[in-house]
C-alpha cells in the first residue's frame, strides 16, 4: 500500500478524484530553492482540459502550500502542496456500477476488497496528476537553475506524426509555452481534428510522447537495478495510460546492425560527445552527457461512450455497459506536462543522490 517514490527526493501522492483535496509531499528538497506560485499556475494550465478535445470537467486547480516554504524559498523540510477539488459530479458513479473495461475498477476491488473510493476512479484517477505537475513546477525550476531543461511533444497521435527534435534547446523552450505541444504547427490542427472525430463517434485515441532532457552531466545513475532508464521507467509507468517506455532508438533500433546502432565518440573542445544519440544519452544505466531521449506510449482513454462487454461485480454476470459522465477523448496532450514533471522528479533524485542536495542550493536573493 505504498504511494511514495524516490530515495534522496521522496514524492508522496495522496487524495482521490472526488475527494475534498489531492496533494503531494516532497521530502529531500534542498533549502533555498525559489518557489514561484505563478510558475506553478502556468504548468497546471498546460494540463487543464479545454475545448472539444478534453473532458468537460474543468477544475480551477486552486492550490495551497501549507508547509516547506518560507519567504518564497524551500526550507529544506517536507514541502506539501494541496489542490482543491471543486468540479466533482459524483452522481455519475453509483454503488450499483458495472466494472468499466480498461480502468482499474476490477483490480482495485481485488486489492482493496471494496473499500476503495470508486467515484471517478478514486485514487487511480488521472486527476491526481495535477499534484505531480504542481510539485514538478518547483523541481523543474530547480533543474533549470542548474542548466537542465525538459520538454515533451506529441510525436504520434493515431498515426499523425510530428517532426523530430532538431535544435533541442530551442524546441524545448517553445514546447514549454504550448498548450498543444507539437513541433510542426501544421500537425496540431490535424491531431486536434482527429481527437474531435473520435469524440464525435463516442470513441478515443492514443499516441506517443517523446521527451528530451538536456544538461544532465555524465556519470549519473547506477548499474543493474537503479539505472537511469530503470528509475525513469519506474516513475513514468505510474502515470495513468502509459503502457510503454523506450529510450534512444528503442524498439525501432532492434533491427539494426551494431555498426549502425553504436554512437561514435569524439572529443570536442575538451568535452566528450557522440556524433549520434541512438542510445538516448545513457550507457550501462549511466548518463553519458548527451541529451536523454525517451518515448512513452499513451493508450486511448478507456472511458468511451460506445457499448462494451463487462461484468456485474455483485452477481458476476456478464453484462453490457455504456459509460456516462465527462471523459477525455484523448489525454495525450494533457499528459505531456505530467511526463515532464515525473521526469524532473527522477532527475532531481538522481542528481541529489550523486552530488548531494546542496547541488541545488540556490541561496536567497
Amino acid at each position: 500500500m505504498k504511494n511514495t517514490f524516490g530515495t534522496s527526493l521522496s514524492v508522496t501522492l495522496f487524495g482521490e478524484s472526488h475527494g475534498e483535496k489531492i496533494g503531494v509531499v516532497l521530502d529531500g528538497l534542498a533549502p533555498g530553492i525559489p518557489v514561484d506560485a505563478e510558475a506553478i499556475r502556468d504548468r497546471l494550465s498546460l494540463r487543464r482540459p479545454y475545448g472539444k478535445i478534453s473532458t468537460a470537467r474543468v477544475e480551477e486547480d486552486a492550490f495551497e502550500i501549507p508547509s516547506g516554504v518560507f519567504e518564497g524559498h524551500t526550507t529544506g523540510t517536507p514541502l506539501c502542496i494541496t489542490i482543491q477539488n471543486s468540479a466533482q459530479r459524483s452522481g455519475d458513479y453509483g454503488k450499483d456500477r458495472v466494472i468499466r473495461p480498461g480502468h482499474a475498477d476490477y483490480t482495485a476491488q481485488c486489492k482493496y476488497h471494496g473499500y476503495e473510493d470508486y467515484r471517478g476512479g478514486g485514487h487511480f484517477s488521472g486527476r491526481l496528476s495535477a499534484a505531480l505537475v504542481a510539485g514538478g513546477a518547483i523541481i523543474g525550476g530547480a533543474l533549470k537553475n542548474r542548466g537542465i531543461v525538459i520538454g515533451t511533444h506529441i510525436q504520434n497521435l493515431h498515426g499523425i506524426r510530428d517532426r523530430v527534435f532538431e535544435d533541442l534547446q530551442k524546441d524545448i523552450s517553445a514546447l514549454n509555452e504550448m498548450r498543444f505541444a507539437v513541433l510542426d504547427p501544421k500537425k496540431a490542427s490535424l491531431m486536434e481534428r482527429e481527437i474531435e472525430n473520435a469524440a464525435e463517434r463516442g470513441d478515443s485515441v492514443g499516441g506517443i510522447l517523446e521527451t528530451a532532457i538536456c544538461g544532465i552531466p555524465a556519470g549519473v545513475g547506477e548499474p543493474w537495478f537503479d539505472t537511469a532508464e530503470g528509475l525513469l521507467s519506474h516513475a513514468l509507468f505510474s502515470i495513468p495510460a502509459i503502457k510503454g517506455v523506450d529510450f534512444g532508438l528503442g524498439f525501432e533500433g532492434a533491427g539494426l546492425y551494431g555498426s549502425e546502432y553504436n554512437d561514435p565518440l569524439r572529443n570536442e573542445n575538451g568535452t566528450v560527445i557522440t556524433s549520434t544519440n541512438h542510445n538516448g544519452g545513457i550507457n550501462g544505466g549511466i548518463t553519458n552527457g548527451m541529451p536523454v531521449i525517451f518515448r512513452c506510449a499513451v493508450k486511448p482513454t478507456p472511458s468511451i461512450f460506445t457499448g462494451q462487454e463487462s461484468i456485474d461485480p455483485k452477481t458476476g454476470e456478464n453484462v453490457k455497459i455504456k459509460i456516462a459522465g465527462r471523459h477525455d477523448p484523448a489525454i495525450i496532450h494533457r499528459a505531456r506536462v505530467v511526463v515532464d514533471s515525473v521526469a524532473a522528479f527522477v532527475v532531481y533524485d538522481l542528481l541529489s543522490g550523486r552530488f548531494g542536495t546542496d547541488f541545488f542550493y540556490d541561496g536567497k536573493s
